[in-house]
């Protein structure tokens, strides 16, 4: 059984429900911002939700799948699990266990330019591998910051199809865009609209509550090298040493176009001698 609920209903381009600021630098890596919206959306599913579930199954929680570096939504998973988790333990059920949908990815593009048919050719290719064997006889909830298209919850459907996986589900979401009048790339519109150019996220970066993700580092790498090489000459060893092992860590040092910049970041570390044993 497929079960959907969403925080918020996009309907009206100009009008979210939410702060397009906040959501921005959320996709960015603002773990506070990622802390206040996950304990936000748990407690309206406990609200909404909570009381239909069947506590004779353990709950496991999916975050949305990713590869080596998680995505935005892997911060706010964690705080929308702390919320439940003092619900559950407060009414004497077990609390929440989590898995993780493996991501092999095969493309750079940014998805939140694309149409439904660009996302859907664009993601076919990507794999998800799940454990099964761990989820039988539990009730799954995959989480997920927005719904747009719907095209990554064609994937999961896909995976589970492929595993025959029967368990109750529930797909989980911040906001989903339900007025299908407006165009998908509304979706870039709120990632960037804190974001418009490289020197924008220092603030981010430099805040007490940093979670690195995917987007972040693609992003970096993705840029103009003359703004990118000022920008990451003025990071701090931390953070050049974060971004060059994740980069790795998600075969980015493969993708052609993000070479030049992750070559200048192993410079800076490495040639010119500036930490040690990084790797």
């Amino acid at each position: 059984m497929l079960h959907h609920f969403s925080l918020h209903s996009i309907n009206d381009k100009n009008a979210f429900g939410f702060n397009p600021m906040a959501y921005s630098r959320f996709k960015f890596g603002d773990e506070e911002v990622a802390a206040a919206f996950g304990t936000e959306l748990a407690k309206a599913f406990i609200e909404n939700h909570l009381s239909t579930l069947d506590f004779n199954q353990q709950l496991v929680v999916i975050p949305s799948p990713y590869a080596f570096i998680p995505t935005a939504t892997f911060a706010m998973k964690e705080h929308f699990m702390f919320t439940m988790n003092r619900w559950l333990a407060e009414h004497q059920f077990p609390v929440l266990q989590e898995t993780k949908v493996h991501r092999t990815v095969t493309y750079k593009e940014d998805y939140g330019e694309l149409d439904a048919a660009q996302r859907i050719n664009l993601i076919g290719n990507d794999s998800f591998h799940i454990d099964s064997g761990f989820l039988k006889n539990k009730t799954l909830l995959f989480l997920d910051d927005i719904k747009i298209t719907g095209g990554h919850e064609k994937m999961i459907k896909r995976m589970i199809d492929a595993y025959g996986l029967v368990n109750e589900t529930y797909l989980v979401y911040f906001a989903e865009l339900t007025n299908k009048n407006i165009h998908p790339n509304i979706e870039n519109y709120l990632n960037y609209y804190a974001v418009k150019s490289i020197f924008d996220l220092d603030s981010i970066i430099n805040s007490n509550r940093f979670a690195i993700n995917t987007r972040i580092v693609k992003y970096i790498l993705n840029s103009e090298p003359g703004s990118f090489q000022v920008f990451i000459q003025n990071q701090q060893e931390w953070f050049l040493s974060l971004m060059y092992n994740m980069a790795i860590g998600n075969n980015y040092h493969t993708i052609e176009a993000y070479r030049h910049n992750l070559t200048f970041i192993y410079n800076l570390l490495f040639k010119e001698n500036k930490i040690n044993n990084i790797i």
